[in-house]
């Protein structure tokens, strides 16, 4: 059967975009207020999110730091990867200690706000009183929200958010002992103004600044820093900006100048004790020279003393790289978070240890940034721990390089040192004795001067550094606010109801169990569709007494009964009177309204009808024709009446009526009587039609043997109330028991576009049930053959 409807289907229906179309605008209030529910939250949205500002500057990034001097204190040139520097100083300038300084520069002790209805707005940088503190605990105190309101001259009113509702009143310049310090208020507030304000750490402002700080390039390819800081307050994101800029810039300086004060500080140790070993040298000269009357060297003597001078000024510059290497050294073997080459070594180190050193600052730069996204033990954290220690092995191996080659230079002046010590043995004692104190005395001034020297130019080059960036373009406050976007989010919203609108349309309809137009009956099962009843039109009571005679016979609901009645004459037409039973899968889906309204309209064109109420467990009819249930079709099967005895005759409609009587307490079994085959025979032969309101077939087996005898058998479903597997109960009668005068009516069709199937049927190409014509009276609104038909506004008009 499954297959039978899919063939069926995919053949004779397809898609009607008309009707997919309708769906949706028959239900447009809903998407209409779905749209109107999001507007309305995006409006309380913007109302009461604060406003979000942001402010940007710019930043240049200085290629090298120039320097004074010649030779191999010359600074060689150093080219950057412009995106990597960048990113390599956003980490500086994101540091605690740079944004601790920056901190230390504004106001942030006391934070000031000005309570309304719906938000509270911070007053910074605006002070409206002032507040002295006294005392304060440096971490432990309270950070809760304080509320101040002005009550006269005197006194004012205070308020913890902890308990808004327990008030103290204190006098102006009264001392205040709340949350671990003390404080008083020195100007007054004016009456009944309300303020608030809070105390602050420095660690609070930390937090807000680095919260807030986006750092990037300004452009591609070039050594410019752009910055952006965001905050619910325009001057603060500028000032702290500007502030993080400035302190940044210093904190550049210090860094450059730490070599430098190494490298001084160093040589001023040595100079201590080389003055006072040329002071004690050059008196014990004076006194050699005095003591053995000797007035002055030899030429070759003098050679001598000259070249052990220039050795040993040499060994004391290898001493001082000696000293940056090391100190190279120690950086990379501890966990720093930045390695920075001293300067006199710079010339000294080689292209692929700088690329190496840069690579290494940037891996640690890294590191921090992950650090406060990732746990230590986390894989990404891992990951570049172990790439920097590839890159500090390939730096310690090429430090040891140049230790190694320095360590070589060294001893090589140590050996001519000592070979130009045992050319002096030639000379005589006396002469020999004097040339060791010259030389002596000499070295020590030569080592003194090149000290002095490299101090000055040491001095020179920490004077003359520059920060390694400058400040291009400040911040400035911008009260354009970002967030909340009030176009974005209206746009927002509008996307978000039209989507809730539409989509609780198609909810509506793919969680729909019923059965709603022959469409979908007609993809549900072969049985043939009798004709299709629409909704009375005007409000039915419980015992349907409206429909036992058609007030409105040019109404749509009257012409589309007298469409079934006019397709009833072709089912059994060889028969000259017909037994019809009527039924359905449950209670409440019209069946007898149904029975009552063929009966009358069939009365209407002269026709001998009967009805017989044979749900002898629940019937109704009975209540219709306004008579009693005393007796009726269970008092005669019983054998307790006559049919004279219970057949009653409406003169009104010129109706017969056999009500149900008793219910009971075995109506299947009276059903299956020989009694009840011998009735429908004798109404048959008095009436053209014997119409048969029988028991539901999905609840109850009593009308099996009625619908097994009958004519003709019409199974009713209820648009709206029929779930769709009651289409396929009529097609199990007829398999089951071998039936082909099954029919179906649609009963109670309002035309309702929410539910419609999307499908129509192609009667043209045999599609559907093409055995009877009928319509289901929808799309003629405005023809002007029904008194019931819904016409427009538009009609009105056009008549007129």
């Amino acid at each position: 059967m499954t297959e039978l409807a899919h063939e069926k289907r995919a053949v004779s229906q397809s898609i009607d975009f008309y009707k997919i179309f309708r769906v949706f605008l028959s239900r447009w209030y809903w998407v209409a207020g779905a749209v109107a529910i999001a507007l309305f939250g995006a409006w309380i949205y913007l109302w009461y999110t604060p406003p979000i500002y942001q402010t940007g500057a710019s930043l240049k990034l200085e290629d090298s730091n120039p320097s004074l001097g010649t030779g191999s204190s010359q600074m060689a040139a150093q080219s950057y990867n412009y995106t990597d520097k960048i990113q390599a100083e956003s980490f500086t300038i994101r540091s605690n200690e740079v944004i601790a300084n920056a901190v230390k520069t504004l106001d942030y002790k006391i934070s000031y706000y000005l309570k309304g209805r719906v938000r509270t707005t911070e007053l910074y940088p605006n002070v409206p009183f002032v507040i002295e503190i006294i005392k304060q605990d440096s971490v432990n105190f309270g950070r809760s929200l304080y509320t101040v309101t002005g009550k006269d001259n005197q006194h004012f009113e205070l308020s913890t958010a902890e308990n808004e509702k327990k008030k103290a009143t204190y006098q102006y310049k009264q001392i205040i002992n709340i949350g671990n310090m003390s404080f008083r208020i020195m100007d007054k507030i004016p009456a009944n103004s309300t303020y608030q304000f809070k105390f602050n750490s420095q660690e609070d402002f930390i937090g807000r600044a680095m919260g807030g700080l986006n750092i990037g390039e300004a452009a591609r390819f070039t050594n410019v820093m752009g910055l952006n800081q965001t905050d619910g307050n325009a001057v603060f994101a500028a000032d702290i900006l500007n502030a993080i800029m400035k302190e940044y810039v210093k904190y550049d300086v210090i860094q450059r100048r730490r070599s430098a004060r190494q490298t001084v500080d160093f040589i001023n140790s040595q100079l201590g004790f080389i003055d006072t070993a040329a002071g004690k040298s050059g008196n014990i000269l004076a006194n050699y020279k005095s003591r053995n009357n000797i007035v002055d060297m030899s030429s070759s003597t003098s050679m001598t003393v000259g070249k052990l001078t220039d050795f040993e000024k040499q060994k004391t510059d290898l001493n001082l790289k000696q000293l940056g290497i090391k100190q190279l050294q120690e950086q990379v073997n501890s966990d720093r978070s930045k390695v920075a080459i001293g300067m006199d070594i710079e010339g000294e180190i080689n292209s692929g240890v700088g690329t190496m050193v840069t690579q290494l600052n940037n891996l640690l730069a890294s590191r921090e940034a992950k650090l406060s996204q990732f746990n230590s033990d986390s894989q990404p954290i891992k990951q570049i721990e172990q790439q920097i220690s590839k890159v500090k092995a390939s730096i310690r191996n090429g430090v040891a390089s140049m230790l190694r080659k320095n360590e070589q230079t060294i001893r090589y002046i140590d050996s001519q040192i000592s070979g130009v010590t045992q050319s002096m043995s030639s000379i005589p004692q006396k002469e020999q004795n004097f040339v060791k104190l010259q030389t002596n005395f000499e070295v020590n001034n030569k080592v003194r001067s090149y000290l002095s020297e490299k101090k000055l130019e040491a001095e020179m080059n920490a004077a003359a550094i520059v920060p390694g960036a400058s400040i291009v373009n400040p911040a400035y406050p911008s009260y354009y606010v970002i967030s909340p976007n009030s176009s974005k989010a209206y746009s927002m919203a509008l996307m978000m109801g039209l989507a809730s609108g539409f989509g609780l349309i198609l909810l509506v309809r793919f969680l729909n169990p019923y059965i709603y137009d022959k469409e979908t009956v007609e993809g549900l099962t072969h049985t043939p569709i009798i004709g299709v009843i629409r909704k009375f039109p005007d409000y039915i009571d419980q015992d349907s007494r409206q429909a036992l005679s058609i007030s409105k016979p040019k109404s749509v609901f009257a012409e589309s009964v007298r469409s079934v009645r006019t397709n009833l004459s072709f089912l059994a037409s060889h028969k000259e009177s017909k037994v019809i039973c009527i039924t359905s899968e449950v209670s409440g889906e019209g069946k007898s309204f149904v029975t009552i309204n063929l009966a009358s309209t069939l009365a209407l064109i002269e026709k001998r009808v009967i009805l017989v109420a044979a749900d002898l467990r629940k019937s109704k009819l009975h209540k219709a024709f306004g008579s009693e249930n005393k007796k009726g079709l269970s008092s005669l099967l019983s054998g307790q009446a006559t049919l004279d005895q219970v057949r009653i005759h409406d003169d009104v409609h010129h109706i017969d009526f056999i009500p149900s009587g008793p219910v009971p307490p075995n109506p299947s079994e009276l059903l299956h009587t020989a009694a009840m085959k011998d009735l429908l025979a004798t109404l048959e032969q008095e009436y053209d039609y014997v119409l048969v309101d029988t028991a539901p077939v999905g609840l109850v087996s009593d009308a099996i043997p009625l619908i097994r005898t009958a004519d003709i058998n019409l199974f009713v479903i209820r648009s709206g109330v029929s779930q769709q597997r009651a289409a396929n109960i009529p097609e199990r009668l007829s398999r089951e028991y071998g039936l082909s005068n099954l029919a179906i009516i649609l009963n109670a069709f309002g035309d309702d576009a929410l539910h419609a199937n999307y499908y129509t049927t192609d009667y043209s190409r045999g599609g559907g049930n093409s055995t009877y014509y009928y319509s289901d009276y929808s799309g003629y609104s405005g023809s002007g053959y029904y008194d019931d038909e819904n016409r427009k506004w538009w009609m009105f008009w056009k008549k007129k």
